[in-house]
Order: structure tokens, then C-alpha cells, then sequence
């Protein structure tokens, strides 16, 4: 294989700034062009009155469930304030969470061990035994409801912690659209729901994004583009090195 499989190509990534770093790393040491274009980005909320009343109450907690790193980098340094009580167990939606949490003197995190996401993490043994536990799940505003409404299924008491918020900081896809119109797009990384629906949303069915590579790390995400005819990948297994792996397969016809 060429040592630089992705020479000459454009590849917008959509990550919230400062969480695409090492991707854009790889991309650029696989001889590829990357342009940042968020179309999440993650924001303290303007109040955080409400968050405050639901912390007062963790002891009465079981389980305190951490659904990314932002809702540890903006719950924890005002959780780890409080006299935490020992009974308190602690589950998060992968590793990169639980090393977040690590910073915090949170060892013993619960994980799931192969795909990182809700499912994944309901499937543990843990996660099924629930019934009478009181549960409360650290997210952004408006979360999915799959976790939550899962535990409530198996008996447990559930309440929400949210404390970000995402906005899409982006006015309209011109920029996007301008290095379409000069053959300068080749392929565009998304890894959330979210963004995905904001892409949708702002190209409006625009033909451009048919001829475009759309790369995503989860298959719940690539449902976003059922019935749009859409050119859409999915990375076999989570993390970064994964994504350019499906970024290479998806842009390079390798031989046989």
C-alpha cells in the first residue's frame, strides 16, 4: 500500500473543537487534508441551578452513569466538591470516559468490553441487575432516552444530571459547499446523531453531499441517512485508528 494511502485528499471532520486532534493526526500522516468544521460544540449551561438540586441528593444514589468525557469534564469539578458516599458506584460509556473520571480519583469504573455506547454498556451483568437501585446518568441536555428508559424497564429508579449543552456553532454549509464546487471534498467524518442531523438539516437534500464519502463510527448513526441515497460508511470498531481505517477503505480502491 502506498505509504501515504490518502495523498491528495480533502476530508472535513465535524468533531467538536479540541476533540479532533489525534484523528486529524492520522489523517495528515496518511497524507491527507483535513478541514475542521464542528458542527457540535460543547457548552457550559447558563444556569446551573437545577444541576445543583440534583446533586444534593447523590447519596441517596447507587449508580452514577457518565454517558462521554464532556459530561465528566463539566459535572465533576463541581461533583468532586461534595463528600462522595462509598456506596456510590460508577459506570461510564467507555474508556476514554473512565480515564476522565481517573482524573478525579474515580477508579474501578465500570466499561463495557467491546463496542462503546448505551447498548453496550446495558448488556453488562451489572446493568441488568438493577431493580429497587436508584441510577443517575450524567449527560448534555437532551440525551438519548434508550439508557434510561432500559433501566427503568429492569426496576430502577432513574434521574438525569445534565450539565452542557451542544450547539451547532455553524451559520450554513458555504464552506462545505465551496470546496464541493472546487473538487476539493472527498469525504466528511461524523461521529453523533446530533451532527448528523445538522449536516441533513443545513444541505436540505442538496445533490453535492451524494457524491461525497460520509465516514461514521457507529451504525446507529448512519440510520440518520436511510432512503437519502447517501454514500455512508461505518467504521468497524470505535476509536480514531478505526476511522481512518474507514476513511483508507472508503476512499482507496485497494488491490486484490
Amino acid at each position: 500500500m502506498n505509504s501515504s494511502p490518502l495523498h491528495g485528499r480533502h476530508i472535513v471532520i465535524t468533531r467538536p473543537t479540541g476533540q479532533a486532534g489525534k484523528l486529524t493526526g492520522l489523517i495528515k500522516e496518511a497524507g491527507g487534508e483535513v478541514v475542521s468544521f464542528p458542527l457540535i460544540e460543547i457548552a457550559p449551561l447558563d444556569n446551573y441551578q437545577a444541576f445543583e438540586e440534583v446533586m444534593s441528593s447523590l447519596n441517596a444514589f447507587d449508580w452514577a452513569i457518565f454517558i462521554s468525557s464532556n459530561a465528566v469534564q463539566n459535572a465533576m469539578p463541581l461533583v468532586s466538591k461534595l463528600k462522595l458516599p462509598s456506596h456510590l458506584k460508577f459506570a461510564a460509556i467507555g474508556p476514554s470516559t473512565a480515564a476522565e473520571l481517573s482524573k478525579f480519583g474515580i477508579q474501578n469504573t465500570l466499561i463495557p468490553k467491546d463496542r462503546f455506547d448505551s447498548e453496550s454498556l446495558l448488556a453488562l451483568p451489572e446493568m441488568q441487575a438493577v431493580n429497587n437501585q436508584k441510577v443517575m446518568i450524567f449527560r448534555g441536555v437532551g440525551g438519548r432516552e434508550m439508557l434510561a428508559d432500559t433501566l427503568k424497564s429492569r426496576g430502577a429508579e432513574v434521574h438525569f444530571a445534565e450539565c452542557y449543552q451542544r450547539i451547532n456553532p455553524q451559520k450554513d454549509l458555504s464552506t462545505i459547499t465551496m470546496l464541493s464546487q472546487q473538487g476539493e471534498l472527498d469525504a466528511i467524518v461524523i461521529t453523533s446523531s446530533e451532527a448528523m442531523r445538522h449536516l441533513l438539516a443545513m444541505a436540505n437534500n442538496q445533490e453535492w453531499l451524494k457524491n461525497v464519502k460520509l465516514c461514521v463510527n457507529h451504525a446507529r448513526i448512519a440510520e440518520e441517512t436511510n432512503q437519502l441515497g447517501l454514500n455512508v460508511h461505518v467504521a468497524t470498531v470505535p476509536g480514531d485508528e478505526a476511522m481512518l481505517a474507514c476513511l483508507i477503505k472508503a476512499l482507496i480502491k485497494l488491490k486484490q
